[in-house]
């Protein structure tokens, strides 16, 4: 093999690279998913907002204070429908939303159906002729909640202590 030949097999290994990476990050495969947190469907889930500003944590030498007021602290059951954000080891900290604009996409909220406390992500957020609804699904979960309307809404997360 000459030096030419030499080459070009390096110039089409690098091409072959840099195609295969493309087709993985447009196919959202999973692959390298690091980058991003990906549900059960391999699409990309939204963080949850910021509710806890600098302003609100105090650190001191020997404990930290983070200020918040109307909260809860919640476990949780081993659906293992939000692993691996939480699981059943984990303590929630929720805040009670005062309206709809409180909730956004990506925020994880509790919520009553049939009875049973149910903690998902809010991935979709609309209005149709009853008002404001939110659509949750848990992470690991293939399908949605349904329409979750804002008097069914307990708490939003704000915190996670593992």
């Amino acid at each position: 093999m000459d030096r030419f030949q030499k080459v070009e097999l390096v110039l089409i290994l690098i091409i072959l690279f840099v195609n295969m990476f493309i087709v993985i990050l447009l196919n959202n495969s999973g692959v390298f998913s690091g980058f991003f947190l990906l549900g059960q469907n391999g699409e990309v889930l939204n963080a949850p907002f910021d509710f806890i500003s600098e302003e609100d944590i105090s650190i001191y030498e020997d404990k930290i204070i983070i200020n918040i007021k109307n909260y809860t602290l919640s476990r949780y059951d081993s659906s293992e429908s939000m692993i691996p954000v939480f699981s059943e080891s984990t303590t929630g900290v929720g805040i009670k939303p005062n309206s709809e604009e409180d909730i956004h996409v990506g925020d994880i909220i509790s919520f009553r159906q049939e009875d049973i406390m149910i903690v998902h992500r809010v991935v979709e957020k609309g209005v149709d002729d009853k008002g404001y609804f939110f659509i949750t699904k848990g992470d690991n979960n293939i399908l949605g909640d349904g329409k979750i309307r804002f008097s069914e809404i307990d708490s939003v997360l704000v915190a996670l202590i593992y």
